[in-house]
């Protein structure tokens, strides 16, 4: 079995001693080659070389960025019907929801060491498992998309780590707080559309899923559509209101162990086939963590089993 391991040795995480014991790990089981990502778009082009010759395995070791990266390569050359290259994931970054959210270990050699496992069970015959991604129309997204805020943050965190600052939770809540504190005086500017209904107009900013939880505090999940998942629709969150008191009550129970997502200034849905959110104004914009810039328009469709995984089967009830 052939596989590349890409390290993204900027990730928050990662470390020589770290990306040799995975290497190391992987040797006895494939025919491995490892490649540093030395710039943005990197693993994006890794990806498409490996999908072109080949590669049974890409295992990405950094973080949910890379990831998106290494998804929209294997996407962007074989398409969503073909039978690309399968993802494996040892986190290396600040949060790794993707990863995660697979049921992958957060601590990297324990993750390394269920890698090594589904890897074992594939060569006695055991399948892939298939996901599914958002279609976001101008690219590929593997576990969250936003419009107003939660841009505003990503880009606030991109710009502070332009500047050498470390990326942390802790970091992230201040700067998220800090823009919803700006964002509460200004006007609602979007408009969410949802298969069989009429346009909300009125709408401050909207979270798009993948699968839940939305993000991670630290090792404390944070919720936004808990019924979302990789073998199911998208779900949005968004509000038409910016009350401060408000808002703190639905970040309390989105921090819940036990989350019921509700209040009256919220739009919630799960498990929808696709949505468009439009803007009056150029808007801040992200796709898994990856500020893309202003944008007054984005369309979100889901596409199941667009993607192999090595990663834990779904537990059925």
């Amino acid at each position: 079995m052939r596989a590349v391991l890409i390290v993204n040795p900027n990730a928050t995480s990662t470390t020589p001693a770290g990306r040799d014991l995975l290497a190391h790990a992987l040797e006895s089981r494939v025919k491995l080659r490892v490649i540093h990502t030395d710039h943005r778009g990197h693993a994006i082009e890794i990806a498409q070389e490996a999908a072109r010759s080949g590669v049974e395995v890409l295992i990405v070791h950094g973080g949910d960025g890379t990831v998106n990266e290494v998804a929209n390569g294997i996407l962007g050359e074989s398409g969503p019907d073909k039978a690309g290259p399968a993802v494996g994931v040892v986190p290396g970054g600040s949060a790794n929801v993707f990863a995660r959210a697979l049921g992958i270990s957060p601590d990297p050699t324990e993750a390394t060491n269920q890698l090594v496992d589904l890897l074992d069970e594939h060569r006695r015959g055991g399948p892939w498992r298939r996901i599914g991604l958002m279609d976001c129309h101008e690219r590929w997204g593997v576990f969250t998309a936003g419009m107003g805020v939660d841009g505003d943050v990503v880009a606030a965190v991109e710009a502070q780590r332009a500047k050498g600052r470390k990326v942390t939770a802790s970091r992230y809540i201040r700067v998220a707080f800090r823009e919803m504190v700006a964002n509460a005086r200004r006007e609602p500017t979007l408009t969410l559309h949802l298969p069989g209904r009429e346009p909300v107009s009125g709408v401050h900013f909207a979270f798009v899923s993948n699968s839940s939880p939305w993000t991670y505090a630290n090792a404390r999940p944070v919720w936004t559509n808990p019924d979302t998942t990789f073998e199911a629709g998208l779900g949005v969150f968004a509000v038409t209101s910016m009350n401060i008191w408000a808002n703190l009550r639905l970040a309390r129970r989105m921090l819940s162990r036990k989350p019921r997502i509700t209040a009256k200034h919220l739009i919630r849905d799960d498990d929808l086939a696709w949505l468009k959110v439009t803007s009056d104004t150029p808007i801040a914009c992200q796709i898994d963590g990856d500020y893309l810039g202003l944008r007054e328009k984005m369309e979100f469709t889901a596409v199941p089993n667009a993607l192999s995984v090595v990663a834990p089967a779904v537990e059925t009830v």
